[in-house]
C-alpha cells in the first residue's frame, strides 16, 4: 500500500530527527498520516510537527520545516515525493510522484482477485453472529438488512486475514415457539372443520395455514385430539427453518454453525451462570423473581433474569451463550443485532465481565429499521406469507444484487429508506446499475481492443503516459483500496465499500465520456487499456466483497 510506504518514510524521518537532535521521542506513536479531505492539500498529510511541538513546547512550523527538509532528502523520500510543504499551523503535506501512482497498475494486474486483501487479522479467530431469528416465520425485510450486513462484515474480515466463523443463534423452545405451535394447531383444527381457539397473540400469516395444511395432507385428522403443541411446533420449525435457509441461500449467505439456545439449558450452562453470579453476590431474589445486580457493575438499574413464572428473560441465556463464545477460543466476537437489542447489550456485557471475561473482545453492531418507499411514500408490499414484508417478496421485485447493494448504502445505525422506484430502474440513476455498468463497460473496452488486435500481453506498457489529472485521480483511488478494506474491516462498516465503488464509478464514467481509450496513438492506447484492466479488477473485487455480481455485459 502506498499509504504504508508514506507512513514508513515519515517514521524513518522521525527516527532520523531524533538522532540529529531535531526533536525528542515525545511524539512517538502519537502522530498520524492521513489522506486530506480537500484537494490541493497533497496526497497525504501528517500532524507530526504539531504533536511534537505541543509536547516539547516549541513552534509547530519550525519542526515542520525540519521534517520537510528530511522528507526532501533523496535518500529518504526522494523516490516517493514530488514535493513536500508546510501548511496551516504546521501540517506537512506530501505530494506523491506520478510514477508511484502509475506503478499501481502492474501490481493490481499481478495480484488480480487478491488485490486489496490484507493480513491484519492473520492468526486471529473471529465469530460473527447475525440473523439469529427464531424459527417463527419468514425473514422480514429488517432481518434481510441484518443478513446482508452480517455477511458483508464477515467477507471484509475474511479479506483482511481473519479466520471467520459465521454463526446463527436461535431458540426452538420457550413461549414464542409454544405460541407458534398453538397457532398451527388452531389452523389445523379449522381446516378439519373442528373448533379450536386461536391464541390471542398467535401468528396470523398465511404461512401458518400452509403448515397446517401440510399436516392435514400428511397426517389427516390423526392429531385432532392432541392437546400438546409439540408436534405442531416441530412441523412449523421444520418448514420455517427450511424457508429461512432457502431465503438466505438465495442471497448468497451461508453459515458455518447453528447454535441452539435450548442446548444451553440441556447442558446446565444457564444454571451454572446463575450459580456463579450468585456466589459473587451479583444475583438476588425479590418479588418471586431472580435479579442480576447490574448496578454493582456500573449500570443504572438491576435487571430481572428469571421471571416470577420461572421463565428466564433474554439476558440470562445470552450471557451464557457469550461465555461459551469465549470458551470456544474466539479472539473477537462480533454481534450484528437489530435496534430492539439496544437495551439488553450492556447487561449481557456486564454479565460477561462478571464471569471473568473481557467485554472489549465483544463488538455489537446495531442496525436500524428499513422503510420501503414507492412514489416517495411508505408502502406495504404483498403479504401472502406473513403480516410483514418478507425478504423473498423484496428480492422477487428488485433482485438479489439490488437488495444487497441497497441494504449496504447506509451506515448500519442509520435508518434505511429503500426506494423501490429507484431500485427497479434499469438505468444509471440506479446506483447498483451504475456501478455494475462500469464493470461491464470496462469488459466491453477490452473486447473491442482485442477485435482491433490490441493485446496488453503483446509488449511493454509505458504507464508514464497516464499523466492526465483524471488518470492520476483514478490511480490514487485504486491504490487506496487496500487501506480502505483494512479500515472498513476494523470499523465493521461495509457501507464504505459501497461509497467507494459509487465514487470510483462516477470518476471512471466521467473520464470515459471525455477521453478515448483506444485511439491512433498505440502507446497511449495500451497504457489506457492497462488502466481500464486495473479498474475492472478493482470493481470486480469491490463488488465481490459485498456479494454483488460483476457482469461482463449489460
Amino acid at each position: 500500500m502506498i499509504k504504508t510506504r508514506v507512513r514508513a518514510t515519515i517514521d524513518r524521518c522521525f527516527a532520523l530527527g531524533i538522532e540529529r537532535g531535531l526533536w525528542t521521542e515525545a511524539a512517538a506513536g502519537a502522530y498520524t498520516v492521513e489522506e486530506p479531505k480537500r484537494e490541493g492539500q497533497g496526497d497525504f498529510a501528517t500532524n507530526l510537527a504539531m504533536i511534537a511541538a505541543g509536547r516539547e513546547k516549541r513552534k509547530p512550523r519550525e519542526i515542520a520545516a525540519a521534517l520537510v527538509g528530511l522528507l526532501g532528502d533523496s535518500e529518504v523520500g526522494g523516490d516517493l515525493f514530488e514535493r513536500v510543504e508546510v501548511a496551516g499551523p504546521g501540517f506537512v503535506n506530501c505530494f506523491v510522484k506520478p510514477a508511484v501512482w502509475q506503478a499501481v497498475i502492474p501490481e493490481i494486474r499481478r495480484r488480480g482477485e487478491e488485490f486489496g486483501r490484507g493480513e491484519s487479522g492473520r492468526g486471529l479467530k473471529v465469530l460473527v453472529e447475525f440473523v439469529s431469528a427464531n424459527p417463527t416465520g419468514p425473514l422480514s425485510v429488517g432481518h434481510g438488512r441484518q443478513a446482508v450486513l452480517g455477511d458483508a462484515i464477515a467477507r471484509l474480515l475474511s479479506a483482511t486475514g481473519y479466520a471467520v466463523t459465521r454463526e446463527y443463534y436461535y431458540n426452538d423452545a420457550g413461549r414464542q415457539m409454544r405460541v407458534l405451535g398453538e397457532s398451527v394447531r388452531a389452523r389445523y383444527l379449522e381446516l378439519l372443520g373442528l373448533p379450536g381457539a386461536f391464541p390471542e397473540d398467535g401468528y396470523q400469516g398465511e404461512y401458518i395455514r400452509e403448515i397446517a395444511q401440510a399436516l392435514v395432507d400428511q397426517r389427516g385428522d390423526a392429531l385432532k385430539k392432541v392437546a400438546d403443541h409439540a408436534p405442531f411446533t416441530q412441523k412449523a420449525e421444520e418448514v420455517i427453518f427450511a424457508d429461512i435457509n432457502q431465503t438466505l441461500a438465495s442471497l448468497g449467505i451461508r453459515f458455518d454453525n447453528y447454535y441452539n439456545e435450548h442446548s444451553l439449558y440441556e447442558q446446565g450452562l444457564v444454571d451454572e451462570v446463575v450459580a456463579t453470579l450468585r456466589r459473587q453476590g451479583l444475583v438476588y431474589d425479590q418479588d418471586g423473581a431472580v435479579w442480576f445486580k447490574t448496578t454493582e457493575l456500573g449500570l443504572e438499574q438491576d435487571r430481572v433474569i428469571i421471571k416470577s413464572t420461572g421463565e428466564p428473560t433474554y439476558r440470562l441465556p445470552d450471557i451464557a451463550y457469550h461465555r461459551e463464545k469465549f470458551r470456544r477460543g474466539f479472539d473477537w466476537m462480533v454481534n450484528v443485532f437489530g435496534s430492539d437489542h439496544i437495551a439488553t447489550v450492556p447487561d449481557v456485557l456486564a454479565g460477561v465481565k462478571a464471569l471473568g471475561y473481557d467485554p472489549d473482545r465483544v463488538t455489537t453492531v446495531i442496525h436500524q429499521f428499513v422503510t420501503l418507499l414507492r412514489d416517495g411514500r411508505p408502502v406495504k408490499m404483498s403479504t401472502r406469507k406473513a403480516n410483514f414484508v418478507t425478504v423473498d417478496e423484496l428480492v422477487a421485485e428488485v433482485g438479489v444484487d439490488v437488495t444487497r447493494f441497497f441494504f449496504l448504502m447506509r451506515k448500519a445505525d442509520s435508518q434505511l429508506e429503500f426506494d423501490l422506484d429507484l431500485a427497479t430502474q434499469q438505468s444509471q440513476e440506479n446506483p447498483v446499475y451504475y456501478v455494475q455498468y462500469a464493470h461491464a463497460r470496462l469488459c466491453s473496452i477490452a473486447r473491442q481492443a482485442r477485435e482491433k488486435g490490441l493485446e496488453l500481453a503483446a509488449g511493454e506498457i509505458n504507464h508514464a503516459r497516464l499523466e492526465l489529472e483524471e488518470e492520476l485521480v483514478l490511480l490514487r483511488a485504486m491504490a487506496g483500496l487496500p487501506s480502505l478494506l483494512e479500515s472498513a474491516a476494523q470499523a465493521l462498516e461495509p457501507h464504505r465499500i459501497v461509497f467507494y465503488l459509487q465514487d470510483l464509478a462516477a470518476r471512471f464514467h466521467g473520464y470515459y465520456n471525455r477521453h478515448r481509450i483506444v485511439g491512433e496513438d498505440q502507446e497511449l492506447s495500451r497504457a489506457r487499456l492497462a488502466l481500464a484492466e486495473a479498474l475492472r479488477v478493482v470493481f470486480a473485487n469491490g463488488l465481490r466483497l459485498i456479494g454483488v455480481k460483476a457482469p461482463e455485459n449489460m
